[in-house]
């Protein structure tokens, strides 16, 4: 496979963002931040995040790693902005639903690119494999973050109902 150690480093590094991400997305709709996994996803998405710069072959590489950054470091900050208005949930609920996706477009990219291994799935960025599953991502956050807005919609109607 060629793999540098920064390389690993990124790799082994970033994995544990998905299966974090999943749980998160799958229990609660979205990602939290101020939950042991959603700090836990904050510092493996930090860590890939940072590691792309030394590895990155292509510019586009280096700019989806800033873009990330920006939303992941949004998603957070608004998290310890103790005086943040309630409609920052849902800023936030968008920029970290993006940080996934952001990570899952090089995740499936580089492993239909490389696996398995000597026989790749896909050897061209234009293959329709890789060009479905991209797409079949994309269609995911655009269904899926207004589902989340409208949850915590909901979600704020039944806490003002219970509370007001």
């Amino acid at each position: 496979m060629g793999i540098s150690p920064i390389g690993w480093l990124h790799m082994l590094g970033s994995l544990p963002a998905i299966p974090l991400a999943a749980y998160m997305l799958a229990k609660h709709g979205r990602i939290v931040p101020d939950s042991k996994p959603g700090r836990a996803y904050f510092w493996f998405m930090l860590l890939g995040v940072l590691t792309v710069y030394p590895i990155a072959h292509q510019p586009i590489s280096a700019g989806i790693a800033t873009i990330t950054l920006v939303m992941l470091l949004a998603g957070y900050g608004i998290a310890l902005w103790k005086t943040a208005k309630p409609v920052w949930k849902y800023l936030q609920t968008i920029a970290l639903s993006i940080s996934v996706f952001l990570l899952m477009i090089p995740t499936v990219s580089e492993t239909l690119r490389r696996l398995p291994v000597g026989q790749p799935l896909v050897t061209d960025m234009k293959d329709p494999l890789l060009l479905g599953v991209q797409a079949a991502l994309l269609l995911a956050l655009v269904i899926g973050v207004p589902l989340q807005l409208f949850a915590l919609r909901r979600q704020d109607k039944t806490l003002n109902t219970v509370h007001g």
